[in-house]
């Protein structure tokens, strides 16, 4: 019997337990749906934070204090405590002499305030920086203005606001220019809001949740506190900007020395700053998104080997009821290999039906996991074909045991079989 008469068969045998068949099925197209919705879901968070990162510039430096330790956090990479940045600190890397390949500098103190307008409040990332900022970090202002040297120089109490804070308090992001707003009880006035960035701030929060203040004001009027008892204006984080990426790493040698010079440190092992490029932060986050997509599909696989033995043990349940038809092929000629063929089909064309359908499952959970406008779910022909791989790959295995129950049944015994 050829090939093809096989699968006729297992099709005629299929649809005469159409119920049955279907239950069966269910744990593949469960399995394959999973592991093809948790990989598009995956792809996409990736390529939505890659979009974000790489939108800031690939040219951005972030200086920060401490020593990077490879081993802290979800994300593989932390820094411990150290001797803090200072403003000299921000000065000497923005030195045109000895570290020429930077662009521009911008210091960052930041904290959290609690932000009041009318009767509406929210609590949003407060950073205070200087004019370069727009510039380095790419955040300008989509109406009214950013914040201006004569801002910092004053230490005025104006304010750039992300759209979301926008959103939230004033309701018209074009509106709120103008606006007077207050930061833990003092008032500000809303000189510009921001472009749009979407997600990818910090600790997963928006990064259009944001707002920025003078850096002088950020001492003086917001954060006094924790900078009064310092014998140095410190800051959080220094950002710079490279001339071009190509001089990424030659800009990394130069802030090095500049900084060592500063803290009398000349070897690397006693840095105690760490400086990270676009290209590091990518790298950190690939393999960390890489190995959590790898996790949840392979416990979305399991669901797959579920699956597998539900076929088996249709199979086995298929094998017993047809013990007679068994019989009788064989009397009349058919040979084991036959026998095992045919049931291999069967197990097989249950397998690929349900994969066929676990594939519109999947594509249905990515655009569940769209329409919940977190990030766009990308249902890529890798994952579409290593999940209906898998469900043939676990059709075969499952398959070959029934089918080998089958050819290997004594004719004479199935006969007599009741």
């Amino acid at each position: 019997m050829n090939v093809f008469e096989s699968i006729r068969m297992s099709f005629r045998s299929l649809a005469a337990n159409k119920m049955r068949s279907f239950l069966t099925m269910l744990g593949i197209i469960i399995g394959t749906g999973a592991v093809i919705g948790l990989l598009s879901a995956g792809e996409g968070a990736q390529q939505a934070v890659t979009s974000q990162i790489q939108g800031i510039g690939s040219n951005l430096l972030i200086i920060l204090p401490g020593r990077l330790d490879m081993g802290m956090g979800m994300g593989g990479m932390g820094t411990t405590e150290g001797e803090p940045l200072t403003l000299d600190d921000a000065l000497a890397v923005g030195d045109d002499f000895s570290v020429p390949h930077v662009l521009a500098v911008a210091p960052v103190v930041n904290g959290s305030a609690m932000i009041t307008y009318g009767g509406e409040s929210l609590s949003a990332q407060v950073e205070g920086s200087t004019p370069e900022y727009e510039q380095v970090r790419n955040y300008p202002a989509a109406y009214g203005r950013f914040i201006s040297a004569g801002d910092d120089a004053v230490s005025a109490r104006v304010a750039v606001i992300g759209t979301d804070v926008a959103d939230r308090l004033v309701g018209d992001r074009a509106s709120a220019v103008g606006e007077s707003i207050r930061m833990n009880g003092v008032p500000f006035q809303v000189i510009g809001v921001l472009e749009e960035k979407g997600a990818g701030g910090s600790m997963g929060m928006s990064a259009d949740r944001i707002v920025i203040i003078p850096l002088s004001t950020a001492y003086t009027k917001l954060f006094p506190a924790r900078y009064a008892s310092q014998a140095e204006r410190t800051v959080d984080t220094i950002y710079a900007s490279v001339v071009d990426e190509e001089s990424v790493d030659l800009a990394i040698d130069e802030i090095q020395q500049a900084l060592r010079q500063r803290h009398g440190t000349y070897l690397p092992e006693d840095d105690n700053f760490t400086i990270t490029s676009q290209q590091d932060v990518l790298a950190v986050f690939d393999q960390a998104s890489s190995i959590l997509t790898t996790l949840l599909a392979a416990i979305a696989g399991i669901s797959l080997l579920v699956g597998g033995i539900g076929i088996m043990n249709i199979m086995l349940v298929s094998v017993t009821e047809r013990t007679r038809e068994i019989g009788i092929r064989k009397a009349v000629g058919a040979r084991k290999s036959d026998v095992l063929v045919q049931f291999l089909i069967e197990s097989v064309v249950l397998s690929v039906i349900g994969g066929l359908l676990g594939i519109a499952f999947g594509w249905g959970v990515s655009q569940l996991i769209n329409s919940l406008g977190a990030f766009t779910a990308v249902v890529t022909g890798q994952s579409v074909a290593l999940a209906v791989s898998f469900s043939l790959i676990v059709g075969l295995f499952f398959g070959i045991y029934p089918a080998r129950k089958a050819a290997t049944m004594n004719p004479i015994d199935a006969l007599r079989y009741e």
